[in-house]
């Protein structure tokens, strides 16, 4: 099973309890400091017993110059980081600073509150949470991530989240991408990234377990941001010349196929399919992103033959997520459909 395989996997069965490492935390947040001062920052997806976020914040609190941190988990049965008794209840700490002036975070300034349900984020207790913060950052549940994107555009939410790469090709998300209200942010270093699961036993005879460190190896997962950045605003280096051998139109969409990102022709205006990795590198101010190819079911590369009978029209390109160059039908990976934003 491939690592993206691995992920959806993961996905379809709930098993969604990934915990991000410190150092990624740290890798990316580190873009966005001028971001916090002054604000309330919510984690509500994170067990602060396990919760690198948890820790991010409340040690990085006077350094980002933090109004407060709130961070609220899921029902938990094993709570004793701030007590020696177990809690049933799920729970919910507000932090606002060391009252001794300190930098290390003290279990006395740290309100420890029960939630009266389970603290699930759509609960009305975790919304009236939200709705006192001004930017939410976690690792929210990959299997409900369109529903947790939503509710924070609902609420006019900054944030800065991880979740699938997948997630582009959801409609809900792409249509934010389009619309230039959701990017993506730094990423994972070399594009790989390692997590800590509750579920040990279904990943350690897999090749992406690391016994040594307990941590699982991914592929393809981003982060996701309404918060600006200077990588967004880097102008992409274009070298390459048009030529109609190398760069084919399609037949059923009127623009021309660019397999790497790095070969984006620098003398073509019009429309351009290229890799949905594109994104990583995507500068608004350079590129329009026009739509995306779809697939039928978020699973990957289409492998089956078309047969005349099931050949697509040409309006269906969009529903399903095939191309045609020269007369015959390939599938392919999805294509984002950009063009470049005129010279002023």
């Amino acid at each position: 099973m491939s690592l993206n395989e691995n992920l959806q996997r993961a996905r379809r069965e709930k098993n969604d309890e990934f915990y991000t490492q410190l150092s990624d935390i740290e890798n990316e947040l580190r873009h966005y400091i001028g971001h916090f001062s002054g604000k309330v920052v919510y984690c509500n997806c994170d067990d602060p017993r396990v919760s690198n976020f948890f820790h991010y914040f409340s040690y990085n609190f006077e350094r980002l110059g933090l109004k407060k941190l709130i961070t609220a988990c899921y029902r938990n049965q094993q709570f004793d980081m701030f007590s020696r008794h177990d809690s049933e209840r799920a729970i919910w700490l507000e932090y606002k600073r060391n009252a001794k002036g300190s930098r290390v975070p003290d279990v006395g300034d740290i309100g420890i509150r029960e939630f009266k349900w389970d603290g699930d984020f759509r609960s009305a207790e975790c919304i009236e949470l939200l709705k006192q913060a001004d930017i939410v950052v976690t690792n929210p549940p990959f299997s409900l991530f369109r529903e947790y994107v939503a509710q924070l555009v609902q609420y006019g939410k900054k944030f800065l989240i991880i979740g699938g790469q997948n997630a582009i090709t959801y409609k809900e998300i792409f249509r934010l991408i389009k619309e230039n209200r959701v990017w993506l942010g730094y990423g994972f270093r070399n594009g790989d990234a390692y997590f800590k699961v509750a579920d040990v036993e279904r990943y350690e005879r897999k090749s992406y377990f690391d016994p040594a460190t307990g941590l699982v190896k991914f592929r393809n997962v981003c982060w996701f941001t309404n918060l600006d950045h200077a990588k967004r605003h880097e102008e992409l280096i274009l070298y390459k010349r048009y030529s109609p051998e190398e760069y084919p139109a399609y037949d059923n969409y009127d623009a021309i196929n660019v397999d790497k990102i790095a070969e984006i022709p620098m003398d073509w205006d019009g429309a351009m399919g290229v890799p949905i990795t594109f994104l990583d590198k995507h500068n608004p101010e350079q590129f329009q992103v026009l739509g995306i190819t779809d697939r039928d079911n978020n699973s990957g590369l289409k492998t089956r033959e078309y047969t005349s009978a099931d050949v697509p029209n040409p309006s269906d390109l969009n529903r399903r997520g095939v191309i045609r160059v020269g007369g015959e039908y390939k599938p392919t990976y999805v294509r984002l459909l950009v063009r470049r934003v005129p010279s002023q």
